[in-house]
């Protein structure tokens, strides 16, 4: 998936061929014409200035000198855009990388560079969040060549700085210089040879170090990895095709023009759609809106704020009010009268409360509004079937606007 030809896992052997998958007439025998191809494919895909582009460029090597292998090389993660790159490229390139160590069937091949502090690799962290009990996770070391003067890598080598389950292999690649000087592979495998048996805090563990092993620990850990995963991506695709073959024998016997079939089929639709609204009146619906409020949330604002404040919003005088009750008790005492009768608490009362008719049936009418709206964004799922659409919402507007008459009747 890389788009950098110079990756130090790209090719450790001259191939016998090699064959491009967008390309696939060609077979390549030159290695520089592999390298320049893959930087024309890129180009091609992303332009010119630095773009990115999370579809692979497919590179088979046939050759008796290199391990049957899948490597997928992923980008380093980009921090500041560069060129024509998106603002947000770190992210991007995140997801990228995810899409692919995420699979449990994979081997994560965590690179570092050596004169980088561990605790800040991105590519270990990020193996982390997929793979928390290092599983799946092999460390890089790269770049021991370029470490200052009196310093090594040795603890991490070691497994002993920040220790993984499956440890760290140390590798020396060729420089931009060997690169451009077309240094042979084989003699870059020399000289990184060389320096592990030369170095001396690394020559004890020479043998454990370096692409060569790196690429046969690759070879060994994928075939055990492999054979522990094996059984429940059997029973996983077994439970898959079992499925699929029940399916299947429902297809067999399939008539489209069956009433029960079409029986079936408009009830489970008029069923989704009472499960649909009573969710969006319930607040856990699958499809949250989050530009307004819809369904039972706006039903719950319209009773507990903007009911309040049409009750608020009444005109109430007590001076008024307190010259009513003097005359509501007088006129009912009449002539004589020796205690306050309940008919001049009733008559103010009935005078008060009258008030409060307009704001209740206000609020009525906002939430019979609000659930007929409801009711068309549930319907929404019906659009292949429009006259099943209409008449679904017919039916259930007009149960809703009998409802109505009632419910004002009771307010």
């Amino acid at each position: 998936v890389s788009r950098r030809p110079n990756s130090p896992f790209f090719l450790k052997s001259l191939p016998e061929y090699a064959e491009f998958l967008h390309c696939k007439s060609k077979k390549f025998t030159d290695f520089d014409e592999v390298r320049q191809e893959i930087e024309a494919e890129t180009d091609r895909v992303t332009g010119t200035n630095k773009g990115i582009s999370p579809v692979p460029i497919n590179l088979r090597v046939y050759s008796p000198h290199v391990l049957n292998l899948t490597l997928i090389d992923l980008p380093g993660i980009t921090k500041v855009p560069v060129g024509d790159q998106p603002q947000d490229i770190e992210y991007q390139i995140k997801d990228m990388i995810l899409q692919f160590i995420s699979r449990e069937s994979s081997l994560i091949l965590a690179v570092t560079p050596a004169n980088m502090d561990l605790a800040n690799s991105d590519a270990l962290k990020m193996a982390k969040e997929v793979d928390p009990q290092g599983l799946r996770t092999i460390g890089v070391i790269t770049k021991l060549d370029l470490m200052d003067e009196g310093t090594d890598a040795r603890d991490v080598l070691e497994n002993k700085l920040l220790p993984l389950r499956r440890g760290y292999i140390g590798v020396v690649n060729r420089s931009q210089k060997d690169i451009d000087g077309k240094k042979d592979i084989r003699a870059a495998l020399a000289a990184e040879r060389k320096f592990f048996l030369s170095h001396p805090a690394y020559r004890h563990m020479a043998d454990r170090m370096g692409t060569p092993h790196l690429q046969k620990v690759l070879n060994q850990q994928l075939t055990n990895h492999i054979r522990e995963t094996l059984p429940s991506l059997r029973s996983k695709l077994q439970s898959q095709l079992l499925s699929l073959e029940k399916e299947v024998e429902e297809y067999k016997n399939f008539r489209p023009d069956d009433p029960t079939r079409k029986t079936k089929a408009l009830l489970q639709m008029v069923q989704q759609f009472g499960v649909d609204f009573e969710k969006r009146i319930e607040g856990s619906g699958d499809q949250v809106d989050t530009l307004e409020l819809s369904g039972g949330a706006r039903i719950n604002r319209i009773f507990h704020e903007r009911f309040p404040f049409e009750l608020v919003k009444m005109e109430f005088d007590e001076k008024d009010l307190r010259r009513e009750i003097s005359y509501a008790i007088k006129n009912i005492h009449g002539v004589t009268g020796l205690f306050t009768p309940d008919l001049a608490f009733e008559a103010i009362v009935k005078k008060q409360v009258v008030k409060l008719k307009e704001p209740c049936l206000k609020c009525v009418d906002l939430v019979i509004q609000e659930l007929i709206n409801t009711v068309r964004q549930c319907t929404s799922k019906l659009g292949s079937y429009p006259r099943l659409r209409e008449e679904t919402e017919r039916i259930v507007t007009t149960h809703i606007r009998e409802r109505e008459g009632k419910t004002k009747d009771q307010v």
